[in-house]
């Protein structure tokens, strides 16, 4: 009898030609993060852009550090650090005017609403007139309105003024609110015109087989597509009209008319001693609705500049 012995096959080997397997090593190796260097740019990248941001935002926590400062000390110190807190600027600014700061920031109020109601009506449209309508002289039509974004608004202020004085509009709103419902700002129509541009036209056609007019297809179609661009103009609108000084100086002779950057001038006097303190915290708080306003609708200005064709 014999002993039997077993086969015994051996591993098989890699063929030549044939990759290894990859090993964890080499998979760590492939996983790895950035070198040194390119940490070092980074860190450098953000340390300059901390630094950028800190210069840019100084001047204006230094107005808030002067807003709680006594008179004597505000221009002899330029730094932001607080030694005593003096509140009482801010209940002495609110009633240092004629009216109380909150007569102005209410005429601020009503003039920054009828200009975004104006623009918003009268922009989109004429927004869609450029966009959808098919007229004689579209065209020149169309240039010549972008041409007036060239033009300075000072060329026009002294025959504007004549024409309001004629009809006793002066030491009213009505100049400051009347020309937006005219679709005067240029540049919210081309907005507004390069966003309409971007809507298919196959939804414009299935509403007029469907009996839809342009009334119907303007405000049942296009205009909720057009949240994005009216939210940009009601944006742009709300900061440039709240910011306005010089058109509100020129219209406005009553001093419980005046809004916020014409009653801020009222607290410099001609000698130019000025209660800085109250100055300042009342610049603060005219500061308050701005930043709130691009606060909440940051995300809309973006998403309104990102897709209206400015590209």
């Amino acid at each position: 009898m014999t002993n039997s012995t077993i086969a015994y096959d051996p591993a098989p080997t890699l063929e030549q030609g044939s990759d290894p397997a990859p090993s964890a090593a080499s998979e760590h190796g492939k996983k790895r993060g950035p070198g040194p260097r390119a940490r070092i740019r980074s860190m450098l990248k953000h340390l300059a852009l901390i630094l950028t941001g800190g210069v840019m935002i100084y001047p204006l926590l230094w107005m808030v550090a002067s807003s709680l400062r006594p008179d004597d000390i505000i221009f002899r110190e330029p730094g932001i650090l607080l030694q005593t807190l003096e509140t009482a600027n801010y209940s002495d600014g609110w009633g240092a005017l004629s009216s109380p700061f909150s007569v102005y920031l209410f005429n601020s109020a009503v003039v920054v609403l009828g200009c975004i109601v104006g623009n918003l009506v009268s922009c989109s449209m004429a927004a869609y007139a450029f966009a959808r309508l098919e007229f004689r002289f579209k065209k020149p039509a169309f240039a010549l309105m972008l041409l007036t974004i060239m033009l300075p608004f000072h060329v026009v202020i002294v025959p504007q003024y004549i024409m309001f004085s004629q009809i006793g509009w002066v030491n009213t709103f009505w100049p400051l609110i009347v020309p937006k419902l005219l679709a005067t700002d240029a540049f919210f129509v081309f907005l507004m015109v390069q966003f309409i541009r971007g809507i298919p036209k196959d939804m414009d056609e299935a509403a007029r087989i469907d009996g839809a007019g342009h009334a119907r297809i303007f405000g049942q179609i296009i205009l909720p597509m057009m949240v994005p661009a009216l939210a940009t103009t009601t944006i742009f609108t709300f900061i440039w009209t709240w910011n306005d000084f010089f058109s509100a100086l020129i219209y406005l002779t009553d001093p419980n008319m005046f809004t916020v950057p014409v009653a801020l001038r009222a607290f410099v006097d001609a000698s130019g001693e000025s209660s800085w303190g109250s100055l300042f915290a009342m610049s603060i708080v005219s500061l308050l609705p701005v930043f709130i306003a691009f606060l909440v609708g940051q995300k809309f200005l973006v998403k309104g500049i990102a897709t209206t064709g400015i590209k």
